[in-house]
This record gives C-alpha cells, sequence and structure tokens, in this order.
C-alpha cells in the first residue's frame, strides 16, 4: 500500500452520528468551469458522486481496518455550466457485513483546478451537507451477508440539490471525524458502460394479497449483538414484505423486444438484459400520479417468474413518487440481475426501458484473452470472462449478489484468472494486502486469519481451511510476480497461522478436533469434517510446503513431508483416500469407511497422491468420475463433488497432466447448460444458489492454457 495525503480535506460527517446505522448524507458543492479540475475522494461506507445530476463514479474502494482507499476524478468536461453542481450522495452503515467493515461513517473530499482549492470538506463550508431522507433509513437488511435493502421517498424537488445550484435546504451541522490514514485506490477503476434491457418476457396484472405467512430471511427476523441492523419492530417498512404481497398475473407472454412502455396502475413489465450482469439499475419514470414503483429481480427466470428471494435476498427496490413530473432514477448499491419485474402501484406511469450502469473489472484491461475454435466453448470463455470482470473489482469476490464478499480459496482461483487474462496481479496484491492491514482480527482466535475479509464477524465463526488457501495463494502470488516485499510483510502472519494450527495437532502430527466451520465443500464431503479430516491434513500438508517455500523453512518443508506419509498410511483404503477418522468410546480413532470424490481430489491436488502412485485410483477418476457420473454412476458409494470446490480440483488434475482432450470433454459437461442460461458460471451444479461465482472464472486458465 502507499500512503497519501489531501491538501486541503479533512473527513468529517454529520455531527454526533458517525457510529449511528445507515445514515445518509447529501453533500454538495458549486463549482466554477474550470480546466485541470481534479476530484479527491475517500469516505465510508459508500457513496456515489455526480457532477449536474449526472452520474460520475462510485465507490470507494475497499482496504483493511484502519485503512481508506482514494479515488482521484478529471471532472473537467463534466463542468458545462457556469456554476455546476457537485453532488455526493454518503451512506455510513455502522452494521457488520461480509461486505464492508463496520468502522464509524465519514466523507473527505477536495476539488482542485490546478493548484486552486475550489471546494474541500471541512474548509469553509464549501461543502454542505444534509440529511438525505429520500432514501429510507430504518429498512430490513439486504441480505444476511450485506446491510440494507433499498426504499425511497421521492417528492416533487428530489433531485433539485444535485442539479440546481441555487437550490437550498436544511443542512446539518458537520464536524471533524478523527484522522484517518489515506492510501491509494491501487486497483482499477470501473469504466461504467450503461447496459439496456433486450427483451419484454411479458406484461400482465398485479392483486394485491397478503400470503398466510410471509418468507422473512434471518436478516429480518435475527437481528441481534451478533448480527446489526434494525430489529424487526423498528422497521419502517419491509420491502420483501410488500413485494411477496404483489402476485404477478400475465396477460401478455410473448417475448418481444425491450421498450418503453405505459404501465397502469397495479401493473408490470418484465424485462430481460443481455445476460446476468452487476451494477446499478437505472430507468426514467414518468409518473402521473402519486404512485409506488417496484422493482423485483433475479438472476435467472425459472417457470417463466422471477423469484425476488431465490437467493435468500431482499431483490427488491422501491421508490414511493409524487405525481405529476419525470424521475431518473437509479440504484445506490449494485446489484446481480437477467430478469426484472417493473411494477406500477397506485398510480400509472410512463417507463424506459430499463438500464444497468456495469460495476466491475474494466473490459479494456483484459488484453490476453484468446479466442475458442468452437461456439460452444466461445460461450464458455465469454461466461468465464464475464464471472471474472463481475467478482472482481476492488478485491475479488465470491459472488456480486449475495454478499460481495473477499472469500479466500475462492480467491485463489480467482487470482489465476486474473493472470490468465492481463498478465498482471493488480488486484491480487490489494486483495492480499488488506489482510495484512490491521494489527490483529478481533473476535478471531489468535493468529487465524478471517474466512473472508474486509468484513466483520461478530459471531466469531471463521473456517480454518480457507486461512491454508491465503498461504497457497501467497505462494503462487510470488511465483507470478517475484514481489517478496509483500510475502516479507507476509511472514508473521503466516508465522502466527501456524502457530494456532500448532494447538490442534495430535501425536501423529495431523490436525483434529478443528474449531469453527470445517469447510471442504458444497456436498457429502462437509458432513465429514471431524474428528480427523484428511481433506483438511492434506490441506494442511500443502500449506506446510507453500510456507517452507516462501520463506526457505526446511523444518516445515520436512514436517510436510512426513504429515502426507501419514495420511497415506492412515486414509487409503485399498482403492480410495477415507475422508475421516473419528473417535470411539474407547478414545480410539478408526476411519469411518466413507471416501468422497472430493477427497480424492484434494489428495491428488495437494501431492498426497499421484498417478505415479496411486495408478489404479487416477484411472478411476479420469474415466469414471466426472460431469456424467449422475447418470453413469459406477461408484454410487462415492458421494458425487460439487462444483466448489471438488470439480475444479478434478479439472486442474486434469489440465496438470495434460488432458487437454478430456479437459475440454469436461469443461463442456459442467458449463455448457450454466453459459446458455445466464452467461455466466455458477456457484454450485444447478441454479439454486449464485448464478455468478469467481472462482468458477479459472476455466478461462485451462482455455487460454489449452488454446494460447
Amino acid at each position: 500500500m502507499t500512503a497519501t495525503t489531501f491538501r486541503s480535506a479533512v473527513p468529517v460527517w454529520e455531527k454526533g452520528t458517525e457510529t449511528e446505522k445507515n445514515i445518509s448524507l447529501l453533500f454538495t458543492a458549486n463549482i466554477p468551469q474550470t480546466p485541470n479540475t481534479t476530484l479527491k475522494i475517500a469516505g465510508h461506507t459508500r457513496f456515489i458522486v455526480k457532477v449536474n445530476g449526472k452520474f460520475l463514479a462510485a465507490g470507494p474502494a475497499r482496504a483493511g481496518h484502519g485503512f481508506y482507499r482514494t479515488d482521484e476524478y478529471d471532472i473537467s468536461a463534466l463542468l458545462t455550466e457556469k456554476r455546476n453542481v457537485v453532488s455526493i450522495l454518503c451512506a455510513g452503515y455502522n452494521t457488520n457485513s461480509f461486505a464492508y467493515l463496520d468502522m464509524p461513517s465519514f466523507l473527505c473530499c477536495e476539488i482542485y483546478s490546478g493548484n486552486t482549492c475550489l471546494a474541500a470538506t471541512g474548509k469553509d463550508s464549501s461543502f454542505a451537507a444534509s440529511r438525505y431522507t429520500e432514501r429510507v433509513r430504518k429498512v430490513q437488511r439486504y441480505s444476511f451477508q450485506r446491510p440494507y435493502a433499498e426504499v425511497y421517498r421521492f417528492g416533487a424537488d428530489y433531485d433539485l440539490p444535485e442539479t440546481d445550484s441555487d437550490y437550498t435546504r436544511d443542512t446539518v451541522t458537520l464536524e471533524q471525524t478523527e484522522e484517518k490514514r489515506f492510501i491509494e485506490r491501487d486497483v482499477y477503476y470501473p469504466e461504467y458502460e450503461k447496459v439496456f434491457s433486450v427483451d419484454i418476457m411479458e406484461r400482465g396484472t398485479v392483486t394485491h394479497i397478503k400470503p398466510e405467512a410471509y418468507y422473512a430471511d434471518r436478516a429480518i427476523t435475527a437481528i441481534n449483538n451478533t448480527l446489526g441492523g434494525f430489529p424487526q419492530n423498528e422497521l419502517e417498512t419491509i420491502s420483501a414484505h410488500e413485494a411477496q404481497e404483489l402476485q404477478t398475473v400475465p396477460s401478455v407472454s410473448a417475448i418481444s423486444p425491450a421498450a418503453p412502455v405505459s404501465l397502469s396502475s397495479d401493473s408490470y413489465v418484465t424485462y430481460r438484459l443481455p445476460k446476468n450482469l452487476t451494477g446499478f439499475l437505472t430507468l426514467t419514470v414518468q409518473a402521473k400520479e402519486d404512485m409506488t414503483l417496484y422493482i423485483t429481480f433475479d438472476e435467472v427466470y425459472n417457470n417463466n417468474q422471477v423469484n425476488f428471494l431465490r437467493l435468500q435476498c431482499s431483490n427488491v427496490i422501491v421508490w414511493n413518487l409524487k405525481g405529476g413530473r419525470s424521475y431518473d432514477l437509479m440504484t445506490f448499491e449494485p446489484y446481480t440481475l437477467q430478469y426484472m419485474n417493473v411494477i406500477a402501484v397506485g398510480g400509472t406511469a410512463e417507463i424506459t426501458v430499463p438500464a444497468l450502469i456495469r460495476y466491475d473489472f474494466p473490459a479494456g484491461e483484459i488484453t490476453k484473452s484468446v479466442p475458442m475454435p468452437d461456439e460452444t466453448l466461445q460461450s464458455i470463455y465469454d461466461a468465464a470472462v464475464e464471472s471474472f470482470r463481475q467478482n472482481t473489482l476492488d478485491i475479488y469476490m465470491d459472488c456480486p449478489s449475495r454478499e460481495r464478499a473477499g472469500w479466500l480459496c475462492d480467491s485463489f482461483f480467482t487470482a489465476r484468472s486474473e493472470y490468465a487474462l492481463t498478465g498482471r496481479s493488480t488486484t491480487e496484491h490489494a486483495f492480499l494486502d488488506n489482510f495484512l492491514m490491521p494489527e490483529s482480527f478481533k473476535y478471531l482466535p489468535d493468529g487465524m486469519l478471517p474466512m473472508c475479509y474486509p468484513s466483520d464477524h461478530y459471531d466469531g465463526v471463521f473456517i480454518p481451511n480457507w486461512a491454508m488457501w491465503f498461504v497457497l495463494q501467497l505462494e503462487e502470488y510470488f511465483l507470478r510476480t517475484g514481489d517478496r516485499k509483500l510475502v516479507t510483510s507476509a511472514r508473521d502472519r503466516v508465522y502466527n497461522l501456524l502457530s494456532y494450527y500448532k494447538k490442534f495437532e495430535n501425536r501423529d502430527g495431523l490436525l483434529e478436533k478443528l474449531e469453527s466451520w470445517v469447510f471442504i465443500e458444497w456436498s457429502r464431503s462437509n458432513d465429514l469434517v471431524q474428528d480427523i479430516s484428511y481433506p483438511s491434513n492434506m490441506l494442511y500438508a500443502r500449506m506446510l510446503q507453500a510456507a517452507a517455500s516462501l520463506y526457505d523453512d526446511k523444518a516445515l518443508a520436512d514436517k510436510a513431508s512426513a504429515l502426507m506419509e501419514t495420511i497415506r498410511n492412515q486414509s487409503f483404503m485399498s482403492k480410495f483416500f477415507c475422508d475421516n477418522a473419528v473417535y470411539g468410546e474407547d478414545g480410539k480413532t478408526r476411519l469411518s469407511g466413507e471416501a468422497t470424490e472430493s477427497c480424492q481430489y484434494y489428495a491428488f491436488f495437494t501431492g498426497v497422491a499421484s498417478p505415479e502412485t496411486y495408478p489404479e485410483l487416477w484411472n478411476t477418476l479420469v474415466n469414471d468420475f466426472g460431469p456424467d457420473r449422475k447418470n453413469n454412476n459406477k461408484y454410487p458409494e462415492i458421494a458425487l463433488a460439487n462444483s466448489f470446490v471438488g470439480n475444479y480440483l478434478r479439472l486442474d488434475l486434469l489440465f496438470r497432466q495434460g488432458m487437454y482432450d478430456k479437459v475440454l470433454e469436461n469443461i463442456r459437461g459442467y458449463f455448457k447448460y450454466m453459459a446458455d442460461k445466464t452467461g455466466t458460471l455458477w456457484e454450485n451444479s444447478g441454479d439454486y444458489a449464485s448464478c455468478n461465482h469467481g472462482f468458477a472464472s479459472h476455466v478461462v486458465c485451462w482455455l487460454n492454457g489449452i488454446y494460447h
């Protein structure tokens, strides 16, 4: 990380509210038409910048606890008036989540023309701030993993503060906050491409029916000391409940090209984007009367329905509008979708074709893509690139929808994709560096790393296996970049992590009875993680190897070799590796007898096994396992692997052995239906979870390797 400073601005927030939940402030400054004008900004938790009401950028880029990344923009071309309004809509969440850190709210911004300061927070009141009460404060969380849903109440003058330099509104008293440690952004800026809907799937009416029982996720019902938010009895509105009362009844189901439509009261239209995309929803609405506009959305369109609760998120945005004027609507947070219902309730409206402003990795930085030899492989390749772009922004994310979280293990695979597509590891450096910023991680045992970061987990949950992937990724990062400086700065983190694991080693050197959430993959494997998990120990041995390589530690290398031999001797059962051993009432451990497909892949991936040392098992995996197992399952007693991570380990092993025909056959079998349906690659083999996951982009690594 590289430190930076502001020349004039200081961090500010509304007096007395910097730690209050979900406070939205609108900052505005009037700027003359000047050349060479630069805006520099940092803040927490979120902000959107506009000039004369036109969207400029969103941010900030995330960093570790106690550090704040800064953005800089040349806004000269946007200063088209004699007096121009620069507006910054900020939200301070002060709520723990997987997506953002729970740190006090602030904004720090300055605008310079050359060496002349035109406006700066904390300087001569050049930035005015008002409560943005148009955004309803006391709403439910969007999901268990992300903070608040979006509900708006817009009056007829809702946009004047952002477009009219003479307009005034009641301001709040700002005060300077504690000093902040600012660092450069260090990651790419989005291109903010605008993508319009391409189809209308159906049109119809809406009936109002209260369900016998509302579906209510834990994000609504389980707010407590470890999950921040507003308790249900304090909510001003519950948009997820409101939307459940709106039952769509199609009257026109024929697909037609997307076009502006007129919606009468209690009617809807379903639009489709060209593929599953991530960004800010936007559309223009002419409200004839007072009305409420709902947009519900999802990644898939199963049974001709937009199931906005499929992903256990409140995929609904609500705008309450006054009649008699036009509204340019845009969400504050990014969302992931391909299909959306636009619903008018209580009044009529003319709506333009909805669009999405992409919020993802810039396409212009992808310089290493490789053309595929046929249409099927090209569609899968394109879907992998889409999955990479939408899950790589300021950090690597598992999914851009439900969580937007920087998960380890996922990041190991996405990091390879970044290098394959760009020849650089820019985002990876920032991602790894974030884990090194705080002195320690509150709520975690000494030495342990968060399972995803930047995030706050007040329930103390972590995945001990995922911290092992941090070391494996660090090793590959060094091989890709030669960046010894970062590796050296991570040394204490790595050795403190090793000290943590040592407490769980038994007399054989195996980890046993690991605590918290021991995770292998989303399959039967996850039920076989105690008392001694052999996949966990396989990964542990491989992690010891990686640490030994990074820090030239022969003792760790010897320990890794001995541990691998112990795993071989204990867990191999004539044909397959057993997943776990359990303690009996006599205090002795015995193999459970269960073997999963994923466990076998872990053995080969970590080096515990090889095609040379276990040729019969290797031949079984190559020829009898894979995407056709569900139909031609010769080993029903061996539980199937899932996409993450079993199927990806399988493909990587085949690729390592140069079995390219088999790799291509498996890629077609595993991913064609995903690419066809959403244009992205999924978290699981079915569309019941995220249909857009970062690790899935790793497909480009194999295809680049084969066809480059």
